[in-house]
Formats: C-alpha cells, sequence, structure tokens
C-alpha cells in the first residue's frame, strides 16, 4: 500500500481547541520581543539599522515557523500510524473471538460424546477386577486358614514363621487393593488383630530378655530379627507404621524396671540398707548379664549394655524419688541412703567397677539424688541425731546428777584424781557422730558439728544450771549431800577433761574458731564450780575471821591456828583434781584467805594503844604470813601466786616508827596494789592508832599524787574485792564523804 492510499484511509483529525499554555508562552515571546526592541532602539543612531534588524528577524522567523511546521508534521504522521494499527488490531480480536466460539461448540459436543462412553468405561474396569479377582480367588480362599495358622505360631513362640505368614497374607492384601482399584476386602479384616497379637508377641519377648538369654535366646533373637525386618518395611496401604523396634526398645526398659524396681519390690520401714545391699549386687551382675549375654542377640546399635545401665540407672532414680515423696526416714535410713547414693552407687563395688565397659558409664546422667533430695535428707538426718542426742545426754546427765547425793565420795582413777565415765560419755556421743558423717559428704558434717557443738553447750549450760541446784539444796538443807565439795572437785575434773580434749571435735577444714562458743561454755562452768568450792570455804571460814583482829589475836596465835587447821581439812582433798585445774583452786583457796583476813582488818575492829602494841600485831601480821605460805606450800601451791605477802607490805606500814616517812610508805603500798583506796589505806592507819590528823592528810593525799600506776604483769585486784567501811564524819579529812 502505497502512501498516497495510506493517507486516505486515515481519518482527518478536527482543529482541536487552543492551549492555555500556547496563549502563556505567546504572551511571554510578545514581552521578551517588546523589551528586547526597546533596548536596541533606545538611542537614535541605533534607527538607521531598523532595516536590517527586521530583515535578519523575518529570517529567523522563518527558520522557526518551518522547524515547527516539520515537528508538527512528523507528530501527526506518528499519530495517524497508531489509529491505523488500533483498527487492524480490532479486526484481529474480533477474528479470534469467532474462533474460540467455534471451539467452545466443539469441546461441548465432546463432553456429550464422553458421558455416553462412560457406562462403557466402568464396564473395562470391572471386567478388569474380575479377571484380577478370578486369577487371586485360590489365594484368597486360602487366607482365613493362613490367618488361624499364623496365630497358632504366634502361640507356640514361634516369631519368625509367624511373621513370614503374615508378611505373604499382607503381599496378597497389597496386591488386591491395587489389582481392584484399593477396593478392601472383608477377608483381610483378620490381618490388624494378627498383626498385633504378633507385635505383642514380640514386645513380650523382648521384655523378658534378661531370662531369655539365659534359657532360649534363639526365642529373643527372633523377637529382635522380626522387630528389625518391620523397621524396615514399605507397603502401598495407608496403614500407620508399628514402630515394633521402639516398642521392642520400650519393653526393655520397661521389662527390666520392673524386675528390680517393681511396686512389691520396694523397701518397707527399717528395710532400706538390705534393698540397697540387695541393688548393690544385683545392678553390676545385671549389666555383666547384658554385656555376656544379651548384647549379642542383639543389633550393634540398640546398644544394650548403654541402654541397660542408663534404665537401670533411670528406673532407681525415680524408684527413690518416689521412696523420698513417702513418709519421713529415719535417722539410720537417712544416712545408709546418703552414704550409699553418693559414693557406693558410683563406687569400684558398683557403676565404677572396672570390669564395665565404657558404655555402662552412668556418671554424667543425672544424679540419683537432686540437691533437693540431699538437702532434705541432711536436714532429716541432723534433726533425728539431735533428738537422739539431747536424750543421751541428758540421760547422761541425770545419771551424774544422781550420784552426788551418794554416802560415797566420787570414784578415782588409778592415779587417785576423781574420775566419772561422764566427759568421756559426753565427747564419744559427739565425736562419733561427727566422723561418721565425714564418710557421706563435707556439708554434712559441717551441719553435725555445728550441731554437736550447739548440743554441748547446752549441756555444759545444764550441767552449769545443775550444779547450781545441787548447792543450794545442799546450803538451805532440803537435800543434805555428804561429801558436797568432793563431788564439786570431781566435777571440776570433768569440766578439764572436757576442755582438754573437745579439739577432737574439730574435724578437719572446719574454721577454728568454732569452738569457740564451747570454749566459753567450758570457762564458764570451771568459774563457777571454783566459786561454790569457794562460798563453801567461806562458810568455814567467816565466823574465825569475826573476831580478827583483836586483843587475844595480838597475843595468841590460836586464832590463824584455826583458820590453817579449817583451811587444810578443807582442801585435804584438793590433791585429787588434775593440774591446772588443782593449781588454779589452791590459788584462788588461799587468796580467799588472805581476802577474808584483809577484810577483818578492814573492820577498824581493833586500835592500837601504844608502840608495843603496833609491835606486836606487826610480829603477828608476819607470823601469820609466813603460816599461811607453809600452809599453802605444803598444799602444793606454787610460791609465785602468793597472795600471802600483801601482810608483809601491811607490816611495814604498821611497824613504821618515823611518821614523816609514812607518805612514803603508802606511796609504795600503793604502787605495789594499785587497787589500794583512800578508805583502806585510813582503815590501816586506824589500826595505828598514833597518826594525827595532818599526818593522815599528807599519807593520804600521797594516793593521788604522781601519775596513776600501771598493773603490773600477772597481778590479781585484791583491795578492790576488799570492802572498807566508811570512815566516820569526824575523820573525812579531804572532803569526799559529802
Amino acid at each position: 500500500m502505497d502512501s498516497t492510499a495510506k493517507d486516505e484511509m486515515q481519518p482527518a483529525l478536527p482543529p482541536g481547541p487552543k492551549w492555555p499554555e500556547q496563549e502563556r508562552a505567546e504572551q511571554l515571546a510578545r514581552g521578551a520581543a517588546l523589551k528586547w526592541a526597546s533596548g536596541i532602539f533606545y538611542r537614535p543612531e541605533q534607527l538607521a539599522r531598523l532595516g536590517q534588524y527586521r530583515s535578519r528577524e523575518v529570517q529567523r522567523t522563518c527558520s522557526l515557523e518551518a522547524r515547527i511546521k516539520s515537528v508538527v508534521q512528523s507528530y501527526l504522521e506518528g499519530v495517524k500510524s497508531g489509529v491505523w494499527q488500533l483498527a487492524q488490531a480490532l479486526e484481529t480480536v474480533q477474528e479470534a473471538r469467532e474462533a474460540l466460539g467455534q471451539a467452545h461448540g466443539l469441546l461441548r459436543d465432546m463432553a456429550e460424546a464422553i458421558q455416553t462412553l462412560e457406562p462403557l468405561r466402568e464396564q473395562v474396569v470391572q471386567h478388569k477386577q474380575l479377571q484380577a479377582l478370578s486369577q487371586l480367588l485360590p489365594r484368597l480362599r486360602a487366607v482365613p486358614a493362613a490367618v488361624v495358622h499364623t496365630q497358632i505360631l504366634i502361640d507356640a513362640h514361634r516369631l519368625l514363621e509367624a511373621y513370614v505368614s503374615l508378611r505373604e497374607l499382607e503381599q496378597l492384601q497389597e496386591e488386591t487393593w491395587a489389582s481392584l482399584g484399593g477396593l478392601e476386602l472383608p477377608v483381610f479384616e483378620g490381618l490388624g488383630p494378627l498383626a498385633e497379637a504378633l507385635g505383642q508377641a514380640v514386645e513380650a519377648a523382648v521384655g523378658t530378655a534378661g531370662q531369655l538369654a539365659r534359657e532360649d535366646p534363639a526365642l529373643l533373637v527372633a523377637a529382635v530379627r522380626v522387630a528389625e525386618v518391620e523397621a524396615g518395611r514399605t507397603t502401598s496401604l495407608e496403614q500407620p507404621p508399628r514402630n515394633w523396634r521402639q516398642r521392642c526398645l520400650r519393653a526393655l526398659e520397661e521389662g527390666l524396671e520392673r524386675v528390680h524396681f517393681g511396686t512389691p519390690l520396694l523397701p518397707g520401714p527399717g528395710a532400706l540398707a538390705e534393698w540397697l545391699e540387695a541393688l548393690r549386687v544385683a545392678l553390676p551382675a545385671e549389666l555383666a548379664t547384658a554385656e555376656a549375654l544379651i548384647a549379642p542377640c542383639c543389633p550393634p546399635h540398640y546398644k544394650v549394655v548403654q541402654l541397660w545401665a542408663h534404665t537401670l540407672h533411670s528406673g532407681l532414680r525415680r524408684c527413690l524419688q518416689q521412696f523420698l515423696e513417702g513418709p519421713e526416714l529415719g535417722a539410720t535410713d537417712a544416712f545408709t541412703l546418703l552414704q550409699w547414693a553418693l559414693h557406693v552407687y558410683l563406687g569400684p563395688e558398683m557403676m565404677g567397677s572396672l570390669e564395665l565397659g565404657p558404655e555402662a558409664d552412668v556418671s554424667q546422667l543425672e544424679p540419683l539424688l537432686t540437691l533437693e533430695n540431699i538437702e532434705q535428707l541432711e536436714a532429716t538426718f541432723v534433726s533425728k541425731v539431735q533428738a537422739s542426742m539431747v536424750q543421751w545426754l541428758q540421760k547422761a546427765l541425770d545419771g551424774e546428777v544422781a550420784e552426788w547425793g551418794r554416802e560415797q565420795e566420787p570414784d578415782t582413777d588409778p592415779s587417785g584424781f576423781y574420775h566419772s565415765p561422764l566427759p568421756a560419755i559426753v565427747l564419744q556421743i559427739l565425736e562419733e557422730n561427727i566422723r561418721v558423717t565425714s564418710l557421706v559428704s563435707e556439708s554434712l558434717q559441717r551441719r553435725v558439728h555445728s550441731m554437736a557443738l550447739s548440743e554441748l553447750g547446752a549441756f555444759l549450760r545444764s550441767f552449769n544450771d545443775a550444779l547450781i541446784r545441787f548447792s543450794r539444796d545442799h546450803l538451805r538443807g532440803e537435800a543434805i549431800a555428804p561429801h558436797y565439795v568432793s563431788y564439786l572437785l570431781a566435777a571440776l575434773n570433768h569440766q578439764s577433761a572436757l576442755s582438754s580434749s573437745v579439739s577432737v571435735l574439730q574435724p578437719d577444714g572446719v574454721a577454728l574458731g568454732a569452738l569457740a562458743p564451747v570454749e566459753a561454755a567450758l570457762d564458764e562452768l570451771q568459774r563457777r564450780i571454783c566459786r561454790l568450792v569457794l562460798e563453801a570455804l567461806l562458810l568455814e571460814l567467816q565466823p574465825l575471821f569475826a573476831t580478827l583482829p583483836s586483843r587475844h589475836w595480838l597475843s595468841s596465835p590460836e586464832l590463824l591456828d584455826d583458820v590453817c587447821e579449817r583451811t587444810a581439812c578443807f582442801c585435804r582433798n584438793f590433791w585429787r583434781v588434775r593440774n591446772p585445774a588443782f593449781q588454779m583452786l589452791l590459788a584462788e583457796a588461799e587468796r580467799t584467805v588472805v581476802l577474808q583476813y584483809l577484810s577483818a582488818l578492814m573492820q577498824r575492829r581493833l586500835v592500837c594503844r601504844g608502840a608495843e602494841e603496833r609491835n606486836q600485831a606487826a610480829e603477828r601480821m608476819q607470823h601469820d604470813a609466813t603460816q599461811l605460805r607453809n600452809l599453802f606450800l605444803d598444799l602444793g601451791l606454787e610460791e609465785s601466786v602468793h597472795c600471802a605477802p600483801v601482810l608483809l607490805t601491811l607490816r611495814n606500814l604498821l611497824n613504821l616508827h618515823d611518821l614523816t616517812m609514812l607518805g612514803l610508805e603508802v606511796a609504795s603500798l600503793r604502787q605495789q596494789f594499785p587497787d589500794v583506796n583512800e578508805d583502806h589505806v585510813s582503815a590501816l592507819l586506824d589500826l595505828r592508832g598514833d597518826v594525827s590528823r595532818e599526818q593522815r592528810l599528807a599519807a593520804i593525799s600521797s594516793l593521788q599524787d604522781g601519775p596513776q600506776p600501771s598493773p603490773l604483769p600477772g597481778h590479781r585486784a585484791l583491795f578492790s574485792l576488799v570492802p572498807a567501811p566508811t570512815p566516820a564524819s569526824s575523820s573525812c579529812l579531804l572532803g569526799t564523804c559529802a
């Protein structure tokens, strides 16, 4: 088609409306032209060149118009070509629509023809099914008998033959199903129960693997082979997998747990130790059987030994958890279970035996007892042992207290010291309970150690209270003890024995300060016993010191002879007390005698009338100091701890002839005994009877002059324990009485 014909076929475009942009462009162009012209022809000399400018602009205008015309023409040609192509496409679409309508009519006619052939197709299918069924009919008639035969094989534990028969029946079922297009025949309805019966038989055989491995290993092997072959079977029937392998593994676990951890086998109260001992023997034997007899009957991937070890471990763990949820255990059972689970079970006697292979290792599994279980058992053991310990200690204390009122003196050991089994019993009770817990764990040992020390402290307090009641009843006359002091001395030996042996209760790894409360309680008990002994001594001596000093005392030694005799009689059994308590008790007795002597001097019962009486008093005090020194040396007291030399210092104060030296003598007294005070010095000066007011003032003032003396090393207070009566108002010199 030439361009002329093409142009004739293209429709003519009607004139369109004028564009607003075009009008605006024309206005802008006119404005720009006017602006340019006014700029160019602003000066008169430019008007001469107006013709040139006009011809130049005409040429430019023509050029622009030609270019615009060319562009518009090209645009119009493109639009005409597009419109023509759209017209051609419309004709093509209409032709395709007509062709599709014709094809749709043909398909509708073919569908009607196919429907007329559907009965024929069904007849063909039925013919094929009847043909296949006629071929399988002889085999289908034998299915019921084969099912019965297979069941007989199952009942006779001929598992491999039964499985072969079952597989033949199932293959026939698959062929029939495929031939009949998925049609299920009633003759195969018994295969499902038959397969389940065979699976149960296999499961039952594997569940008694331990027994079968010894008596009939062929049956065990057959059961395992059936399960393994079934695991690899594929079927075209829409049946769920039987999972006989998993059922066999589960049966192995359940059978093993049933043998060792069945409900009838759980121990009753008090039978836990026997049950654990039986498991200690049975579990390693079971693992050895698994390794020697059962593992060869199973495929390697069964990992029989590992399965056995893990099953025994988990079953035992679950059994122990159930056991702990029951009634609370006694102390013996709690200790036995802790020691067995933490040490015996993983030890060389059981699961850690060198005879077992690495597959039997259970050390990486969950422990038999959780931390909560261990905490529960330890708390139970500690509470039960504490209750028993309280009873034992109380019984021992009651037996000891019952002997204090006997007519006989306390028993003695071969060395002659007062002796009683009480300390040994107490320490044995505590030490054995602490020592035995080291077989379990450090935490249990620490708890029992702490509890034992607490109970020992409570026992010492009870012992202290019993001594107080014993002394009170004796002194009140409610229960006179014939050998009151002797039993106090025996109690002091008990305290010494406990003090010297309490270190055996300190296990390794426990802080050194753990015994501090017990040691403090023992020190308090020692002070209590000494106080009671000294109170008894005071009751003996106070009537004798009631007349000292006196005129009779100045002239006769009878008064102190009585004191020494009574003291020697009282202290005659002190030698039955072991050192260092013996020396301590003698030192306290000597100190008590000296304190009574000083207290008597401070009572202002005697005032010397002259130098002769002062000399007599000084000589008497020197004689008394010597007599007391010899008395306690004979009793066995070391001379370095004597307090009687204080009497020699006071004797120097009484025997002083130059009263101008009285201040120095008082200062020397203060230097030796820093606890002496004004009342003591005043009472001693009153005993002299020759000290004037001014001299007394000067002597007492010397106590306040100079620095306060520091206590001497090893010095114990004397004068601070000596009460001095307050001087009368007439003798108050320093104004402190007010």
